[in-house]
């Protein structure tokens, strides 16, 4: 059995880049960027039509399905927690039909809710040229980020109230990494980050770890 993940860390690939790396999981790493034309080879097209990254390559023995071919950011990280991990409790791995659940249901709201606002507010903040930026663009996302944050706050007040500091668990799992590798893009929100202590405080944490400082070294 072996594993490759295709796709830069400084792409939507930290998430099953990060997965892996929590997990402990030996990987081929193929440092592939988004520009450059690389995701338009026929090579790669084979393995994802739709010409982007990150791709996941899990080779099993044929009595384990054989080669599987994975692509979208949150399936990658999701099925390498599931089907690399172990659910005991203690490593990111659902270890419960709720927990699976949660993680399920966070990873889908952080797509759908909050991905294109907070990825706008990462580009007219931060990543784009100054002079390319356009702060009307960011101002309107941070508004909009407004109902989704209020969300996930109430939600981390109501855990942090039964003594839990994660999404699903009491522990750190695919649930957190997930939704916390979107919401991190909002960070260059200040006021939005002050409104929500409670999230920002929580992406921190999770940025912090060890593996996804880890994985976002792959390739610099």
């Amino acid at each position: 059995m072996s594993v490759t993940i295709y796709g830069i860390a400084a792409s939507r690939a930290i998430r099953p880049l990060w997965a892996a790396t929590e997990l402990g999981l030996a990987f081929e790493h193929v440092n592939l960027p988004y520009q450059g034309g690389g995701t338009r080879e026929p090579a790669f097209l084979e393995l994802n039509p739709n010409g982007h990254i990150p791709v996941v390559v899990d080779r099993r023995a044929p009595e384990q399905g054989g080669e599987i071919v994975v692509w979208e950011s949150m399936a990658c990280a999701l099925y390498l927690a599931r089907h690399h991990g172990k659910a005991e409790g203690q490593s990111i791995t659902p270890a419960t039909p709720a927990e699976d659940a949660d993680a399920l249901r966070w990873s889908f709201w952080a797509v759908t809710e909050c991905e294109a606002d907070a990825l706008t507010v990462l580009m007219h903040r931060m990543a784009m040229p100054a002079e390319r930026r356009k702060p009307e663009l960011a101002e309107a996302a941070e508004r909009r980020l407004a109902a989704p944050l209020a969300v996930i706050e109430s939600h981390l007040a109501r855990q942090h109230a039964a003594g839990q500091a994660h999404l699903a668990a009491e522990r750190f799992t695919i649930a957190d990494l997930c939704v916390a590798s979107v919401l991190n893009w909002a960070r260059p929100a200040k006021a939005v980050m002050d409104a929500h202590p409670l999230t920002h405080a929580w992406i921190l944490r999770c940025m912090e770890r060890p593996a996804q400082v880890a994985a976002k070294a792959l390739g610099t």
